[in-house]
């Protein structure tokens, strides 16, 4: 159940915000009362919000937007990493060294550049949510997702590692680990390794982008008070553990 005053007063920052995930929970954020500022190549479109563009995967670019963002709408309470790819369906001897270095820049060093970013200010003043994007794959590893699968479990690995560097400072850090949902990402992807992704399901069905934020939103709150370094999945009941 959306709470239109959940985020008043708060401004969040939000990767990845032009489509899918990032989107849902950016118009999310935005409808709960939060100021807004999106981020991913091209602009969101999200009426209310405000749109930057860059690259996630370059440090000054992340730099550059959290700043803007700072002096439009106030030090950043709030930061979601959801900007990634999936990369390519290739079998692990098929993966060439740029594929594996876009994936891992995008989905890996574009969460620590964006963690690094703004963590630092939300502990000086006391207060910050930090919501990494993770996904199943970095906790089981996808067959013909060699370099995604790795890229995830970095996010996994650097969620413990920054929320334990912040727990005494008011920052909590946590992560998400979706199984597939339904998102645009979904493009670049062949239908047998969708298909392997969907049967692992126990619901039956991919998720939805909406059921996703709301998760994200819950985290990026007040109320969750007493968690930090977590991994939580979001899989339909594919992961239990």
């Amino acid at each position: 159940m959306q709470d239109d005053h959940r985020f008043s007063g708060r401004v969040a920052f939000v990767t990845g915000a032009a489509s899918g995930i990032g989107a849902a929970t950016a118009k999310r954020l935005l409808a709960e009362g939060a100021r807004v500022a999106t981020f991913d190549l091209r602009a969101s479109g999200l009426d209310g919000a405000l749109a930057l563009t860059g690259d996630v995967s370059v440090s000054a670019d992340v730099e550059a937007a959290v700043a803007a963002a700072t002096a439009e709408l106030g030090p950043v309470d709030v930061l979601v990493c959801s900007a990634g790819i999936a990369g390519a369906s290739l079998r692990t001897e098929a993966v060439n060294d740029e594929e594996w270095k876009r994936v891992m820049a995008i989905n890996a060093d574009g969460v620590f550049w964006c963690n690094r970013a703004v963590a630092p200010g939300m502990a000086e003043r006391g207060y910050g949510r930090i919501v990494n994007v993770a996904s199943i794959a970095g906790k089981e590893g996808n067959p013909m997702a060699a370099a995604y699968s790795a890229s995830k479990a970095a996010v996994i690995a650097l969620t413990k590692a920054v929320g334990k560097d912040f727990a005494d400072a008011g920052v909590s850090v946590n992560c998400i680990a979706p199984a597939v949902i339904e998102t645009p990402m979904l493009g670049g992807l062949s239908q047998q390794h969708v298909d392997y992704m969907v049967e692992r399901i126990p619901m039956g069905r991919m998720g939805k982008a909406d059921e996703v934020a709301a998760l994200i939103c819950w985290l990026a709150s007040e109320e969750c008070s007493f968690s930090t370094g977590a991994t939580y999945d979001i899989s339909g009941g594919r992961a239990v553990f």
